[in-house]
């Protein structure tokens, strides 16, 4: 016994040693790109830019769209009727036929089996959560004038124009931001987040492989 605890010791002080250092690094990441919230301006000029973002992605032939077909990073599979508001949610042995508007009237089958009770509601309740954040980042630059979103101009170093959108309410994380980065035409070609899943600000991402 008086063997093992010196082992113990060395292995904790290593833990903590690693520990130690795991915050180091996530600390200086932090404070090297973390960026602040712009503020932006809300005005007719935001919401014109809006206007231009929508007309270079084509929204009208989106919305004309009845069906989408995707896979969410290989595991979610959706199948979304947008004209009758119903979507197949499938991952693992699970399959949801999920009623967007009526959530609670969705159906459940587990490994082709039909699923009744509390179970079948909490495995609705994880369907609509996919959904929500699956669908919003197949088509998130298309959600720009949904309920709850506010929209501002930011200017930024560059001297260029970017729209700043807010959504205050709605979704499963009401106040995440995005700046959209838009060329001449305002196709979007980039994009920075500030959501309360991520803990650094104004990370950016693009659609570049």
């Amino acid at each position: 016994m008086k063997k093992i605890i010196p082992y113990f010791k060395k292995i904790a002080k290593i833990l903590l040693g690693f520990i130690v250092v795991v915050i180091a690094v996530l600390t200086c990441l932090f404070f090297v790109y973390n960026e602040q919230l712009p503020e932006g301006i809300p005005s007719k000029e935001a919401e014109q830019l809006a206007e231009k973002m929508l007309t270079a992605l084509g929204a009208v032939a989106y919305e004309n769209t009845n069906y989408l077909e995707w896979t969410f990073v290989g595991r979610h599979h959706y199948k979304w009727d947008k004209q009758q508001q119903l979507v197949s949610v499938e991952w693992g042995d699970n399959k949801v036929l999920l009623n967007i508007q009526h959530p609670d009237s969705s159906m459940v089958w587990v490994n082709k089996a039909p699923v009744e009770g509390d179970a079948r509601l909490e495995i609705i309740e994880t369907a609509v959560g996919y959904f929500n954040n699956d669908s919003f980042w197949l088509v998130a630059p298309l959600k720009i004038f949904d309920p709850g979103t506010e929209r501002r101009i930011v200017l930024l170093e560059n001297g260029e124009k970017a729209l700043l959108v807010t959504y205050t309410s709605g979704g499963n994380t009401p106040g995440d931001s995005y700046l959209w980065l838009l060329d001449e035409s305002g196709l979007p070609y980039a994009f920075k987040i500030w959501a309360s899943v991520i803990p650094i600000g104004g990370v950016k991402a693009t659609w570049d492989s």
